[in-house]
């Protein structure tokens, strides 16, 4: 099968991949943010001597261990694949309720997250030159170079310590939730 025809599983195991990767990788971060926005990310050595960077291949056991606990505590993917259009907007409401107090549980115990600006959002601010373009994402008119003087919008989140339990050998990270049958 060619890479513009890829499997379904391939692809969900990307995404995660790079769902994880996002968490903990500020430039990657930034650049599919960029991507997102339409804006080209640059991919070889630029005219300014920018090098290439090194891309890496990680590992999806850390993005998988933590789907895994977002579906223990917080049935996060039997939410997301639930179909809600059956369901009144009340019940949705109730159910995310729950989902929601479960996922933030696990992103407390196992992640520490923080802004990534401590001013308050609204608050008017200069970006002086050199400023980092992984934690800051520029929108709006942007023309010129620094220093930028903006509104913070949003402040940002980053993760500062991740505390994931340790893997049992032999632990099998595809299987999320296993099947339950009652006897």
């Amino acid at each position: 099968m060619n890479a513009s025809h890829s499997s379904f599983l391939s692809r969900l195991v990307l995404a995660l991949r790079a769902a994880w990767r996002m968490l903990v990788d500020h430039e990657f971060a930034s650049s599919v943010a960029r991507l997102e926005q339409g804006e080209s990310v640059p991919t070889g050595s630029s005219g300014a001597g920018q090098p290439k960077p090194t891309l890496r291949d990680t590992l999806p056991e850390s993005a998988l261990q933590l789907l895994a606990l977002l579906q223990q505590e917080g049935r996060f993917v039997d939410f997301l694949e639930e179909n809600v259009t059956t369901y009144s907007d009340a019940e949705i409401g109730g159910a995310a309720r729950v989902v929601h107090e479960g996922c933030r549980k696990v992103i407390r115990d196992h992640l520490q997250i923080a802004p990534v600006r401590d001013e308050a959002e609204g608050i008017r601010l200069t970006l002086p030159a050199g400023f980092d373009a992984t934690a800051v994402r520029l929108t709006g008119n942007v023309v010129g170079q620094p220093p930028f003087t903006g509104t913070l919008m949003h402040r940002g989140w980053r993760v500062t310590e991740i505390k994931l339990p340790k893997l049992a050998e032999g632990h099998n990270v595809q299987v999320l939730a296993p099947a339950e049958v009652e006897l």
